[in-house]
């Protein structure tokens, strides 16, 4: 887990400092700070709700590619997984195993695609308005 979260952590946490930086600096936070919200309120409850959005996308998509580093990181630690059983039936040339396991694959990331569009949905109110109407 550790190998293949650690590729793109820098680039969330890059991400998700920029967009909260972003937020801060947007004028709904002085409205906050107006109203009586304390720093801690403000971050949480006003802008971290703002800046997930870019970050949720990013976790989103970046899924893809932690599913094909998941066949890497298998094959190399020698750990037996779903990674290793497909290389293993690309070796072998068995075709329905492959197929029916990228379909399984595919499968599972528009899963998670659509779990991110609802959670879009979830997280921001405007979004959510749209939907409804």
């Amino acid at each position: 887990m550790l190998t293949l979260a650690a590729g793109g952590s820098a680039q969330l946490m890059r991400l998700t400092r920029t967009t909260m930086l972003e937020a801060i600096r947007q004028d709904f936070m002085r409205t906050a700070k107006a109203k009586g919200c304390t720093p801690a309120c403000m971050v949480w409850k006003h802008a971290l709700k703002n800046a997930l959005l870019p970050v949720l996308t990013v976790m989103g998509t970046s899924f893809g590619s932690i599913l094909g580093g998941a066949v890497i990181c298998e094959t190399v630690f020698a750990i037996p997984g779903l990674g290793n059983y497909i290389l293993t039936a690309i070796r072998s040339k068995d075709i329905p195993v492959v197929m029916s396991s990228t379909v399984f694959l595919s499968a599972f990331f528009c899963l998670v695609m659509v779990v991110v569009d609802i959670l879009y949905a979830v997280i921001d109110p405007r979004i959510r308005e749209k939907v409804v109407k």
